[in-house]
Protein backbone atom coordinates (compact mmCIF):
# COMPACT_ATOMS: atom_id res chain seq x y z
CA UNK A 1 0.00 0.00 0.00
CA UNK A 2 1.43 3.35 -1.08
CA UNK A 3 2.06 6.30 1.22
CA UNK A 4 -0.82 8.53 0.13
CA UNK A 5 -3.42 5.82 0.67
CA UNK A 6 -2.04 4.88 4.09
CA UNK A 7 -2.06 8.54 5.17
CA UNK A 8 -5.88 8.44 5.14
CA UNK A 9 -5.95 5.73 7.81
CA UNK A 10 -7.32 6.19 11.32
CA UNK A 11 -5.72 4.75 14.44
CA UNK A 12 -8.13 1.82 14.27
CA UNK A 13 -7.14 1.15 10.67
CA UNK A 14 -3.47 0.98 11.61
CA UNK A 15 -4.18 -1.21 14.64
CA UNK A 16 -6.26 -3.60 12.55
CA UNK A 17 -3.50 -3.99 9.96
CA UNK A 18 -0.83 -4.36 12.66
CA UNK A 19 -2.85 -7.07 14.40
CA UNK A 20 -2.89 -9.32 11.34
CA UNK A 21 0.68 -8.66 10.19
CA UNK A 22 2.98 -11.65 10.14
CA UNK A 23 6.40 -10.16 9.41
CA UNK A 24 8.99 -12.28 7.66
CA UNK A 25 11.75 -12.56 10.25
CA UNK A 26 14.06 -15.11 8.65
CA UNK A 27 17.45 -14.13 7.31
CA UNK A 28 17.92 -13.76 3.55
CA UNK A 29 21.10 -15.41 2.28
CA UNK A 30 21.75 -16.16 -1.38
CA UNK A 31 18.09 -15.49 -2.12
CA UNK A 32 16.84 -18.04 0.45
CA UNK A 33 14.93 -17.35 3.65
CA UNK A 34 16.82 -19.15 6.41
CA UNK A 35 16.80 -19.77 10.12
CA UNK A 36 20.04 -19.38 12.01
CA UNK A 37 22.48 -22.28 12.02
CA UNK A 38 21.96 -22.68 15.77
CA UNK A 39 18.17 -22.57 15.54
CA UNK A 40 18.15 -19.94 18.30
CA UNK A 41 15.89 -16.88 18.19
CA UNK A 42 15.55 -13.63 20.09
CA UNK A 43 12.51 -11.51 20.86
CA UNK A 44 11.62 -8.18 19.31
CA UNK A 45 9.46 -6.30 21.82
CA UNK A 46 7.01 -3.54 20.99
CA UNK A 47 8.08 -0.65 23.27
CA UNK A 48 4.57 0.85 23.21
CA UNK A 49 2.97 -2.20 24.77
CA UNK A 50 5.80 -4.21 26.28
CA UNK A 51 4.57 -7.24 24.30
CA UNK A 52 6.64 -9.41 21.99
CA UNK A 53 6.10 -8.34 18.38
CA UNK A 54 8.04 -11.20 16.81
CA UNK A 55 10.90 -13.63 17.35
CA UNK A 56 13.92 -13.37 15.06
CA UNK A 57 16.76 -15.79 14.19
CA UNK A 58 19.91 -15.13 16.20
CA UNK A 59 22.63 -15.19 13.59
CA UNK A 60 25.89 -16.99 14.36
CA UNK A 61 29.41 -16.83 12.96
CA UNK A 62 28.39 -19.68 10.65
CA UNK A 63 25.49 -17.58 9.31
CA UNK A 64 27.81 -14.64 8.73
CA UNK A 65 30.18 -16.91 6.82
CA UNK A 66 27.31 -18.17 4.64
CA UNK A 67 26.22 -14.61 3.89
CA UNK A 68 29.72 -13.42 3.03
CA UNK A 69 30.35 -16.45 0.79
CA UNK A 70 27.07 -15.72 -0.98
CA UNK A 71 27.97 -12.05 -1.43
CA UNK A 72 31.47 -12.85 -2.70
CA UNK A 73 30.21 -15.47 -5.13
CA UNK A 74 27.62 -13.05 -6.50
CA UNK A 75 30.24 -10.33 -6.84
CA UNK A 76 32.67 -12.55 -8.73
CA UNK A 77 29.93 -13.75 -11.06
CA UNK A 78 29.53 -10.22 -12.38
CA UNK A 79 25.74 -10.59 -12.40
CA UNK A 80 25.53 -7.25 -10.59
CA UNK A 81 29.06 -5.87 -10.36
CA UNK A 82 29.54 -5.92 -14.16
CA UNK A 83 25.94 -5.46 -15.15
CA UNK A 84 25.33 -2.76 -17.74
CA UNK A 85 24.93 0.53 -15.85
CA UNK A 86 21.53 1.45 -17.24
CA UNK A 87 20.23 -1.98 -16.27
CA UNK A 88 21.41 -1.52 -12.67
CA UNK A 89 19.77 1.91 -12.66
CA UNK A 90 16.45 0.41 -13.72
CA UNK A 91 16.63 -2.13 -10.89
CA UNK A 92 17.19 0.56 -8.27
CA UNK A 93 14.39 2.69 -9.75
CA UNK A 94 11.99 -0.28 -9.50
CA UNK A 95 13.33 -0.96 -6.01
CA UNK A 96 12.51 2.62 -4.94
CA UNK A 97 8.98 2.27 -6.30
CA UNK A 98 8.46 -1.02 -4.47
CA UNK A 99 9.49 0.62 -1.20
CA UNK A 100 6.77 3.23 -1.74
CA UNK A 101 4.31 0.48 -2.69
CA UNK A 102 5.01 -1.21 0.65
CA UNK A 103 4.85 1.99 2.71
CA UNK A 104 2.25 0.64 5.13
CA UNK A 105 4.21 -2.52 5.87
CA UNK A 106 7.47 -0.66 6.47
CA UNK A 107 5.70 1.90 8.66
CA UNK A 108 4.07 -0.73 10.84
CA UNK A 109 7.22 -2.85 11.12
CA UNK A 110 9.42 0.01 12.35
CA UNK A 111 6.63 1.25 14.60
CA UNK A 112 6.24 -2.16 16.25
CA UNK A 113 10.00 -2.53 16.58
CA UNK A 114 11.04 0.81 18.07
CA UNK A 115 7.87 2.86 18.65
CA UNK A 116 8.15 5.24 15.70
CA UNK A 117 4.84 7.04 14.98
CA UNK A 118 3.40 5.70 11.73
CA UNK A 119 2.82 9.26 10.52
CA UNK A 120 6.57 9.93 10.83
CA UNK A 121 7.25 6.81 8.82
CA UNK A 122 4.72 7.64 6.11
CA UNK A 123 5.74 11.28 5.73
CA UNK A 124 9.46 10.89 6.44
CA UNK A 125 11.30 7.59 6.60
CA UNK A 126 9.57 5.65 3.81
CA UNK A 127 9.71 8.34 1.10
CA UNK A 128 13.26 9.25 2.18
CA UNK A 129 14.35 5.62 1.89
CA UNK A 130 12.80 5.34 -1.57
CA UNK A 131 14.46 8.60 -2.59
CA UNK A 132 17.83 7.30 -1.38
CA UNK A 133 17.72 4.34 -3.76
CA UNK A 134 16.44 6.55 -6.57
CA UNK A 135 19.19 9.13 -5.96
CA UNK A 136 22.00 6.61 -5.94
CA UNK A 137 20.44 4.84 -8.90
CA UNK A 138 20.76 8.12 -10.80
CA UNK A 139 24.50 8.18 -10.12
CA UNK A 140 25.29 4.81 -11.66
CA UNK A 141 26.10 5.95 -15.19
CA UNK A 142 27.70 9.15 -13.89
CA UNK A 143 30.61 7.32 -12.22
CA UNK A 144 33.41 8.09 -14.61
CA UNK A 145 37.13 7.53 -14.84
CA UNK A 146 39.77 9.98 -16.02
CA UNK A 147 42.60 10.15 -18.52
CA UNK A 148 45.63 12.09 -17.40
CA UNK A 149 48.09 14.14 -19.42
CA UNK A 150 51.29 12.15 -19.89
CA UNK A 151 54.31 11.89 -22.15
CA UNK A 152 53.67 10.93 -25.77
CA UNK A 153 54.84 7.36 -25.21
CA UNK A 154 52.29 6.64 -22.46
CA UNK A 155 48.56 6.37 -22.05
CA UNK A 156 47.29 6.60 -18.46
CA UNK A 157 43.71 6.14 -17.34
CA UNK A 158 42.08 5.80 -13.92
CA UNK A 159 38.91 3.77 -13.42
CA UNK A 160 36.68 3.49 -10.36
CA UNK A 161 35.62 0.01 -9.34
CA UNK A 162 33.48 -1.53 -6.58
CA UNK A 163 35.26 -2.85 -3.50
CA UNK A 164 33.58 -6.26 -3.40
CA UNK A 165 31.65 -7.19 -0.25
CA UNK A 166 30.36 -4.34 1.91
CA UNK A 167 28.99 -5.09 5.39
CA UNK A 168 26.40 -2.58 6.59
CA UNK A 169 25.79 -2.48 10.35
CA UNK A 170 22.90 -0.17 11.13
CA UNK A 171 21.32 1.45 14.22
CA UNK A 172 17.81 1.16 15.65
CA UNK A 173 16.66 4.78 15.63
CA UNK A 174 15.82 4.96 11.90
CA UNK A 175 15.78 1.28 10.87
CA UNK A 176 14.51 1.50 7.29
CA UNK A 177 16.16 4.82 6.46
CA UNK A 178 19.60 3.93 7.84
CA UNK A 179 19.48 0.61 5.99
CA UNK A 180 18.83 2.59 2.81
CA UNK A 181 21.63 5.09 3.50
CA UNK A 182 24.13 2.25 3.88
CA UNK A 183 22.94 -0.21 1.24
CA UNK A 184 22.02 2.12 -1.65
CA UNK A 185 25.47 3.57 -2.46
CA UNK A 186 27.13 0.17 -2.04
CA UNK A 187 24.73 -1.39 -4.54
CA UNK A 188 24.93 1.56 -6.93
CA UNK A 189 28.68 1.13 -7.41
CA UNK A 190 28.29 -2.63 -7.96
CA UNK A 191 29.19 -4.14 -4.59
CA UNK A 192 27.48 -7.06 -2.90
CA UNK A 193 26.05 -6.36 0.55
CA UNK A 194 25.59 -8.10 3.88
CA UNK A 195 23.22 -6.10 6.08
CA UNK A 196 23.20 -6.63 9.85
CA UNK A 197 20.36 -4.52 11.30
CA UNK A 198 20.29 -3.57 14.97
CA UNK A 199 19.03 -6.25 17.33
CA UNK A 200 16.30 -3.86 18.52
CA UNK A 201 14.99 -3.20 15.01
CA UNK A 202 15.31 -6.25 12.77
CA UNK A 203 11.82 -6.49 11.26
CA UNK A 204 12.04 -4.28 8.16
CA UNK A 205 15.42 -5.50 6.88
CA UNK A 206 14.34 -8.81 5.37
CA UNK A 207 11.44 -7.19 3.52
CA UNK A 208 13.85 -4.61 2.09
CA UNK A 209 16.17 -7.30 0.74
CA UNK A 210 13.24 -9.30 -0.67
CA UNK A 211 12.07 -6.24 -2.61
CA UNK A 212 15.53 -5.86 -4.17
CA UNK A 213 15.17 -9.32 -5.67
CA UNK A 214 11.60 -8.56 -6.72
CA UNK A 215 12.92 -5.46 -8.50
CA UNK A 216 15.26 -7.64 -10.56
CA UNK A 217 18.36 -7.71 -8.39
CA UNK A 218 20.36 -10.97 -8.54
CA UNK A 219 20.16 -13.39 -5.64
CA UNK A 220 23.15 -13.25 -3.33
CA UNK A 221 23.87 -9.58 -3.94
CA UNK A 222 21.82 -8.31 -0.99
CA UNK A 223 21.96 -10.56 2.10
CA UNK A 224 20.55 -10.03 5.60
CA UNK A 225 21.89 -11.56 8.82
CA UNK A 226 20.12 -10.87 12.09
CA UNK A 227 21.70 -11.14 15.52
CA UNK A 228 23.62 -9.32 18.19
CA UNK A 229 26.42 -6.89 17.59
CA UNK A 230 28.76 -8.89 19.79
CA UNK A 231 28.28 -12.01 17.65
CA UNK A 232 27.09 -11.23 14.11
CA UNK A 233 28.41 -7.66 13.98
CA UNK A 234 31.80 -8.61 15.34
CA UNK A 235 32.05 -11.58 12.96
CA UNK A 236 31.44 -9.29 9.99
CA UNK A 237 34.01 -6.78 11.19
CA UNK A 238 36.63 -9.51 11.66
CA UNK A 239 35.81 -11.39 8.47
CA UNK A 240 38.75 -11.76 6.12
CA UNK A 241 36.56 -11.63 3.02
CA UNK A 242 34.63 -8.44 3.87
CA UNK A 243 36.14 -5.43 2.10
CA UNK A 244 34.33 -2.61 3.88
CA UNK A 245 32.38 -1.94 7.07
CA UNK A 246 29.82 0.86 7.04
CA UNK A 247 28.65 1.39 10.61
CA UNK A 248 26.36 3.76 12.48
CA UNK A 249 26.02 3.40 16.24
CA UNK A 250 27.78 4.17 19.49
CA UNK A 251 31.24 5.68 19.72
CA UNK A 252 32.63 2.75 21.68
CA UNK A 253 31.47 0.20 19.11
CA UNK A 254 32.62 2.43 16.25
CA UNK A 255 36.11 2.35 17.71
CA UNK A 256 35.91 -1.44 17.92
CA UNK A 257 35.07 -1.58 14.21
CA UNK A 258 38.43 0.03 13.49
CA UNK A 259 40.22 -2.32 15.87
CA UNK A 260 38.61 -5.36 14.23
CA UNK A 261 39.57 -4.09 10.78
CA UNK A 262 43.19 -3.86 11.92
CA UNK A 263 43.05 -7.31 13.48
CA UNK A 264 41.75 -8.85 10.26
CA UNK A 265 42.35 -7.72 6.67
CA UNK A 266 42.65 -3.93 6.98
CA UNK A 267 39.17 -3.59 5.52
CA UNK A 268 37.95 -0.05 4.97
CA UNK A 269 35.80 1.40 7.72
CA UNK A 270 33.45 4.36 7.91
CA UNK A 271 31.61 5.08 11.14
CA UNK A 272 29.02 7.60 12.27
CA UNK A 273 29.05 7.57 16.04
CA UNK A 274 26.71 10.17 17.44
CA UNK A 275 26.89 13.67 18.75
CA UNK A 276 26.06 16.26 21.37
CA UNK A 277 25.10 19.01 19.00
CA UNK A 278 24.95 22.69 20.06
CA UNK A 279 21.90 24.69 18.98
CA UNK A 280 22.94 28.33 19.44
CA UNK A 281 20.34 31.09 19.86
CA UNK A 282 22.03 34.51 19.73
CA UNK A 283 20.51 37.81 20.86
CA UNK A 284 20.23 38.78 17.19
CA UNK A 285 17.92 35.85 16.45
CA UNK A 286 15.63 36.87 13.55
CA UNK A 287 12.46 35.50 15.17
CA UNK A 288 12.59 33.97 18.65
CA UNK A 289 9.31 32.08 18.26
CA UNK A 290 10.57 30.38 15.10
CA UNK A 291 13.86 29.53 16.81
CA UNK A 292 11.94 28.06 19.76
CA UNK A 293 9.91 25.85 17.43
CA UNK A 294 13.07 24.58 15.76
CA UNK A 295 14.71 24.00 19.15
CA UNK A 296 11.70 21.90 20.19
CA UNK A 297 11.80 19.78 17.05
CA UNK A 298 15.60 19.71 17.20
CA UNK A 299 15.55 17.78 20.46
CA UNK A 300 12.18 16.01 20.50
CA UNK A 301 11.86 14.77 16.91
CA UNK A 302 12.02 10.96 16.81
CA UNK A 303 11.80 10.99 20.62
CA UNK A 304 15.27 12.53 20.81
CA UNK A 305 16.75 9.32 19.42
CA UNK A 306 18.71 11.24 16.80
CA UNK A 307 22.49 11.49 16.48
CA UNK A 308 22.26 15.14 15.45
CA UNK A 309 19.70 16.15 18.09
CA UNK A 310 20.22 19.73 19.24
CA UNK A 311 20.52 18.59 22.83
CA UNK A 312 22.77 21.43 24.01
CA UNK A 313 20.68 24.58 23.60
CA UNK A 314 23.06 27.52 23.97
CA UNK A 315 21.09 30.73 24.58
CA UNK A 316 22.33 34.29 24.99
CA UNK A 317 21.95 35.11 28.69
CA UNK A 318 19.99 38.26 27.88
CA UNK A 319 17.13 36.25 26.35
CA UNK A 320 17.45 32.97 28.27
CA UNK A 321 14.43 33.50 30.55
CA UNK A 322 12.21 34.54 27.64
CA UNK A 323 13.40 31.60 25.56
CA UNK A 324 12.70 29.05 28.31
CA UNK A 325 9.19 30.38 28.97
CA UNK A 326 8.29 30.30 25.29
CA UNK A 327 9.83 26.85 24.92
CA UNK A 328 7.75 25.43 27.78
CA UNK A 329 4.56 27.00 26.44
CA UNK A 330 5.09 25.77 22.90
CA UNK A 331 5.99 22.16 23.79
CA UNK A 332 2.44 21.44 24.91
CA UNK A 333 1.16 22.69 21.55
CA UNK A 334 3.67 20.85 19.37
CA UNK A 335 4.35 17.53 21.12
CA UNK A 336 1.70 14.88 21.68
CA UNK A 337 2.70 11.67 23.44
CA UNK A 338 0.68 8.63 22.52
CA UNK A 339 0.21 5.35 20.72
CA UNK A 340 2.54 5.34 17.69
CA UNK A 341 -0.31 3.84 15.64
CA UNK A 342 -2.46 6.92 16.31
CA UNK A 343 -2.02 9.50 13.52
CA UNK A 344 -2.35 12.28 16.12
CA UNK A 345 0.74 11.08 17.99
CA UNK A 346 3.94 13.04 17.42
CA UNK A 347 6.07 11.28 20.06
CA UNK A 348 5.96 7.57 20.73
CA UNK A 349 7.84 5.48 23.29
CA UNK A 350 11.60 5.15 23.47
CA UNK A 351 13.01 2.18 21.62
CA UNK A 352 13.10 -0.07 24.70
CA UNK A 353 12.40 -0.08 28.42
CA UNK A 354 16.13 -0.39 29.03
CA UNK A 355 16.76 2.78 27.06
CA UNK A 356 13.90 4.52 28.86
CA UNK A 357 15.59 3.86 32.21
CA UNK A 358 18.92 5.09 30.88
CA UNK A 359 17.32 8.40 29.91
CA UNK A 360 15.58 8.81 33.27
CA UNK A 361 18.86 8.01 35.01
CA UNK A 362 20.50 10.88 33.11
CA UNK A 363 17.78 13.25 34.33
CA UNK A 364 18.51 12.18 37.92
CA UNK A 365 22.23 12.68 37.31
CA UNK A 366 21.52 16.18 36.03
CA UNK A 367 19.59 17.08 39.18
CA UNK A 368 22.40 15.69 41.31
CA UNK A 369 24.83 17.89 39.38
CA UNK A 370 22.76 20.98 40.24
CA UNK A 371 20.51 21.36 37.19
CA UNK A 372 16.81 22.15 37.49
CA UNK A 373 14.10 20.22 35.67
CA UNK A 374 11.74 22.87 34.29
CA UNK A 375 9.84 20.53 31.99
CA UNK A 376 9.07 16.81 32.11
CA UNK A 377 11.72 14.54 33.51
CA UNK A 378 9.41 11.62 34.28
CA UNK A 379 7.61 8.67 32.79
CA UNK A 380 4.21 10.11 31.83
CA UNK A 381 1.10 8.97 33.66
CA UNK A 382 -1.12 6.50 31.88
CA UNK A 383 1.71 4.94 29.88
CA UNK A 384 2.92 2.37 32.39
CA UNK A 385 3.28 -0.47 29.88
CA UNK A 386 5.23 1.57 27.35
CA UNK A 387 8.79 2.89 27.37
CA UNK A 388 7.71 6.54 27.38
CA UNK A 389 9.61 9.59 28.65
CA UNK A 390 8.11 13.07 28.86
CA UNK A 391 9.68 15.87 26.80
CA UNK A 392 12.28 17.18 29.24
CA UNK A 393 14.22 20.42 29.63
CA UNK A 394 16.85 21.27 32.23
CA UNK A 395 18.27 24.68 33.10
CA UNK A 396 21.08 25.77 35.41
CA UNK A 397 23.42 23.68 33.26
CA UNK A 398 27.08 24.26 32.49
CA UNK A 399 29.16 22.43 29.94
CA UNK A 400 31.13 20.49 32.55
CA UNK A 401 28.09 18.47 33.61
CA UNK A 402 27.61 14.94 32.30
CA UNK A 403 24.20 15.84 30.89
CA UNK A 404 25.97 18.44 28.73
CA UNK A 405 28.82 16.17 27.62
CA UNK A 406 27.37 12.68 27.15
CA UNK A 407 24.92 11.63 24.47
CA UNK A 408 21.62 10.87 26.20
CA UNK A 409 19.85 9.90 22.97
CA UNK A 410 16.44 10.81 24.28
CA UNK A 411 14.01 13.75 24.65
CA UNK A 412 16.23 15.66 27.10
CA UNK A 413 17.45 19.15 26.26
CA UNK A 414 19.75 21.27 28.41
CA UNK A 415 19.91 25.08 28.31
CA UNK A 416 23.37 26.60 28.66
CA UNK A 417 23.65 30.42 28.79
CA UNK A 418 26.48 32.41 27.19
CA UNK A 419 27.49 36.07 27.23
CA UNK A 420 29.55 36.53 24.05
CA UNK A 421 29.73 34.87 20.64
CA UNK A 422 33.28 33.74 21.32
CA UNK A 423 32.07 32.06 24.49
CA UNK A 424 29.25 30.35 22.58
CA UNK A 425 31.67 28.96 20.01
CA UNK A 426 34.06 27.83 22.74
CA UNK A 427 31.24 25.97 24.52
CA UNK A 428 30.05 24.47 21.24
CA UNK A 429 33.53 23.13 20.48
CA UNK A 430 34.16 21.89 24.03
CA UNK A 431 32.96 18.39 23.19
CA UNK A 432 34.39 15.10 22.03
CA UNK A 433 31.69 15.12 19.35
CA UNK A 434 31.27 17.24 16.23
CA UNK A 435 28.37 16.00 14.18
CA UNK A 436 26.09 19.03 13.76
CA UNK A 437 25.31 22.52 15.04
CA UNK A 438 22.68 25.20 14.59
CA UNK A 439 23.09 28.99 14.67
CA UNK A 440 20.37 31.63 14.86
CA UNK A 441 21.38 35.18 13.97
CA UNK A 442 20.35 38.02 11.64
CA UNK A 443 23.99 39.15 11.41
CA UNK A 444 25.35 37.69 8.16
CA UNK A 445 28.99 38.27 9.11
CA UNK A 446 28.46 36.59 12.47
CA UNK A 447 26.77 33.63 10.78
CA UNK A 448 29.72 33.04 8.45
CA UNK A 449 32.27 33.40 11.25
CA UNK A 450 30.43 30.98 13.53
CA UNK A 451 29.95 28.46 10.73
CA UNK A 452 33.68 28.67 10.01
CA UNK A 453 34.74 28.32 13.65
CA UNK A 454 32.35 25.64 14.92
CA UNK A 455 33.86 22.17 14.69
CA UNK A 456 31.06 20.12 13.17
CA UNK A 457 30.35 18.33 9.93
CA UNK A 458 26.90 19.89 9.40
CA UNK A 459 26.01 23.51 10.24
CA UNK A 460 22.49 24.91 9.99
CA UNK A 461 21.91 28.66 9.99
CA UNK A 462 18.44 29.97 10.93
CA UNK A 463 17.01 26.46 10.68
CA UNK A 464 17.73 23.00 12.06
CA UNK A 465 17.73 19.55 10.49
CA UNK A 466 17.19 20.83 6.95
CA UNK A 467 18.85 19.16 3.98
CA UNK A 468 18.53 16.90 0.96
CA UNK A 469 20.48 14.13 -0.74
CA UNK A 470 23.25 16.50 -1.80
CA UNK A 471 24.16 17.16 1.84
CA UNK A 472 27.15 15.16 3.17
CA UNK A 473 26.17 13.53 6.46
CA UNK A 474 28.93 12.94 8.97
CA UNK A 475 30.95 14.66 11.64
CA UNK A 476 34.26 15.77 13.07
CA UNK A 477 36.18 14.33 16.02
CA UNK A 478 34.54 11.33 17.70
CA UNK A 479 31.35 11.70 15.70
CA UNK A 480 32.98 9.47 13.15
CA UNK A 481 34.71 9.21 9.80
CA UNK A 482 33.39 9.31 6.27
CA UNK A 483 30.07 10.61 4.98
CA UNK A 484 26.64 9.18 4.23
CA UNK A 485 23.82 10.27 1.92
CA UNK A 486 25.75 12.21 -0.75
CA UNK A 487 27.93 11.70 -3.82
CA UNK A 488 31.00 11.59 -1.60
CA UNK A 489 29.64 8.34 -0.15
CA UNK A 490 30.33 6.63 -3.49
CA UNK A 491 34.05 7.20 -2.95
CA UNK A 492 33.97 5.21 0.29
CA UNK A 493 32.41 2.12 -1.32
CA UNK A 494 34.66 2.09 -4.39
CA UNK A 495 38.34 2.26 -5.25
CA UNK A 496 40.46 3.57 -8.08
CA UNK A 497 42.65 1.53 -10.40
CA UNK A 498 45.46 3.22 -12.31
CA UNK A 499 46.36 1.74 -15.71
CA UNK A 500 49.60 2.98 -17.31
CA UNK A 501 50.24 1.81 -20.86
CA UNK A 502 53.64 2.25 -22.45
CA UNK A 503 53.24 3.06 -26.13
CA UNK A 504 56.90 2.91 -27.08
CA UNK A 505 56.78 -0.50 -28.74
Amino acid sequence: MRTEQAKTFTAEDFRRHAAVMKPETRMLIDGELLESASGERFESTNPATGKVAATVPAGTIEDVNRAVISARRAFRSGAWSRREPRSRMEVLYRFAKLIEDHALEFSLLDSMDVGKPVTDMLSGDVPAAALTFQYFGETIDKIEGTITSTAADAFHYIVREPLGVVACITPWNYPLLMNAWKVAPALAVGNSVVLKPAELSPLSATLLAQLFIEAGGPEGVFNVVHGTGSTAGKALALHMDVDKISFTGSTDVGKLMMVYAGQSNLKRVTVETGGKSPHIITSSVPDLDVAVDYAISGIYVNKGEVCSAGSRILVDASIEKDFVERFKARVHERVRLGDPLDPKTTMGPQASHCHQQKILDYVRIGVQEGAQVVLGGRMPRGFDEGAYVEPTLLTGVNNRMRIAREEIFGPVGVVIPFSTIDEAVAIANDSTFGLAAGVWTSDLSMAHKMARNIQAGVIWVNCYDHGDMTQPWGGFKQSGTGRDKCLETLLTVSQTKSVWMHLGY
